[in-house]
C-alpha cells in the first residue's frame, strides 16, 4: 500500500533580509501570499506554487546573509491565531 503524499495548502512567510534585495523579496512575497506585518505574509498556495516562490526567492537572496522562514500547514483550519492589539494590516484573520 502507498503512502499518500501530504500536501500543504497554507503557509506562512517571515524574513529578515538585507536593505538592499528587501523590496524584491516583497514583491515576490506579494505575488504568492496576502501581505500580514512588515516582513510577514500568509495565504494559501498549492504545492507546486510552493515550489515556484521558493526558486524565486532562491534568485534574489544571499544565503549566508539573509533568512526567510516559509512555515507549512494542511490548511488554515488547523491552526489557532492569538492577536495581541490592532492588526494594522488589512490582512485575512485566521480567528476561527
Amino acid at each position: 500500500m502507498s503512502k499518500k503524499a501530504v500536501t500543504h495548502n497554507y503557509a506562512f512567510v517571515f524574513y529578515d533580509i538585507a536593505e538592499s534585495r528587501c523590496q524584491k523579496v516583497f514583491k515576490v512575497c506579494k505575488q504568492y501570499f496576502a501581505h500580514h506585518q512588515l516582513s510577514v505574509f500568509r495565504g494559501r498556495i498549492t504545492p507546486s506554487a510552493l515550489i515556484e516562490f521558493q526558486d524565486k526567492l532562491k534568485k534574489i537572496i544571499v544565503e549566508d546573509e539573509d533568512t526567510i522562514s516559509i512555515v507549512t500547514i494542511m490548511n488554515e483550519n488547523m491552526i489557532n491565531e492569538i492577536t495581541i492589539g490592532e492588526n494594522k494590516k488589512d490582512g485575512e484573520s485566521l480567528i476561527i
